[in-house]
């Protein structure tokens, strides 16, 4: 065997410019590109999933219009439960490929804990849950979109409680909606539908989910790495592990299945699809851009050195680990952004190496790109971040 290929942080800055469809002549025509581009987007929060693709336009202007076509009319992105039980917007030939991958393990574990909850609880059986689960599916099929609400007026069972860890601290009730629709996600059989309110809005409607094969799993692991790592490779077995949350065991075989090549990455081993090995030119032109907080590119890989330096984290990422608004200079992480109250966007720089005027053009140019298209919308990231609560107060 050859030695492996070394892949400095230069050119893994270039392929993210490029994949992550983030250099100027790299940006998307449609959604459905971006998504297709970067594999999955975090759905978690509703605005990041605009956020990211507006970013990432040619041009943004259409991109609530265009993005919601995609969402809930044509349904070529569909927002469903994925990769470590975070809720993530998809391509809609992806979902049979990440709930074999991903769901079915993760669905099998969520409905044995909430048969377990019940019990403890004292609360019907699983023969009860699965008549008011039929019932409720065949409810949503009629409504084709409704939220808990309105399923529990034509299934009233909906609304019954149980008491969550008795005795215990963190003792709670939960309603059966909340549970078992949490439940029916994981298993691919409901999906996220219209919001209630505008785009940015975190309440929303339930929907059958799209049909799709039943899948193998590890081949369904195999083609969502491969997809991945097309658009993230070259990436460690750590990050592999950290982003599908699947066992040591499962990213081997996936990666073997694949022909995935080692190369020497600053941290250690990393792995590329087949044939992807070879040098990667980067933009022809110097970039910047604004990303969402959980956008899929900050949030792409476990190690980040080569893209955000440590000293930035705490300012940039809240006590859990979500990443807020970044500001990217060729590549890096600089600095964060917000949004006041008056609808200004502002930002600033953390880390000034080679942040000359041409950068600092560049980024305002940014700024107001997206303030263009936000018009009047304001924005509230879901996880909010030390540095961004402080310039969004002013």
């Amino acid at each position: 065997m050859g030695a492996q290929r070394y892949i400095g942080v230069a050119e893994r800055r270039a392929r993210l410019a490029l994949r992550q469809r983030l250099a100027g002549r790299a940006r998307a025509g449609t959604p459905e590109e971006v998504a297709g581009s970067l594999v999955a987007l975090h759905g978690t929060d509703p605005a990041t999933v605009y956020l990211a693709v507006g970013a990432r336009l040619a041009d943004p202007a259409r991109t609530v219009e265009e993005t919601e076509r995609a969402l809930y009319e044509d349904r070529r992105l569909v927002r469903m439960h994925g990769m470590r039980h975070t809720v993530f917007v998809f391509p809609g030939d992806l979902t049979a490929v990440v709930h074999a991958s991903t769901g079915l393990a993760v669905a099998a574990r969520e409905r044995a804990s909430l048969l377990k909850h019940m019990a403890v609880s004292g609360a019907p059986d699983a023969a009860w849950l699965k008549e008011v689960e039929d019932s409720a599916l065949a409810a949503l099929a009629r409504r084709g979109q409704a939220t808990a609400a309105e399923l529990a007026r034509d299934e009233p069972r909906l609304r019954e409680q149980f008491v969550y860890a008795a005795g215990k601290s963190y003792e709670g009730v939960h309603t059966v909606s909340t549970r078992l629709l949490r439940v029916l996600g994981v298993e691919g059989k409901v999906v996220r539908g219209r919001p209630l309110g505008s785009w940015t809005s975190s309440r929303f409607r339930w929907a059958l989910a799209p049909e799709h094969p039943e899948l193998d799993t590890a081949g369904a692991q195999a083609e969502l790495l491969r997809r991945w790592l097309a658009a993230c490779g070259p990436a460690t077995e750590a990050d592999l592990k950290w982003w599908t949350g699947w066992r040591v065991t499962e990213v081997r075989r996936a990666l073997a299945a694949i022909g995935a090549e080692a190369v020497s990455l600053d941290e250690g081993t990393g792995y590329v699809t087949e044939g992807d090995a070879d040098p990667v030119a980067g933009p022809e032109e110097p970039w910047a851009a604004l990303l969402p907080g959980l956008d899929p590119t900050a949030m792409g890989w476990q190690q980040r050195d080569w893209y955000l330096a440590p000293e930035l984290r705490p300012r940039l990422f809240d006590g859990s680990g979500n990443v807020g608004p970044t500001v990217w200079w060729n590549g890096r992480v600089v600095g964060g952004w917000a949004q006041r109250p008056d609808g200004e966007i502002v930002w600033r720089i953390l880390d000034v190496e080679g942040v000359g005027r041409d950068a600092l053009a560049a980024i305002e140019s940014e700024a107001e790109r997206l303030s263009g298209w936000l018009g009047t919308t304001r924005i509230t990231p879901r996880f909010r971040t030390p540095l961004e609560k402080e310039l969004a107060a002013g």
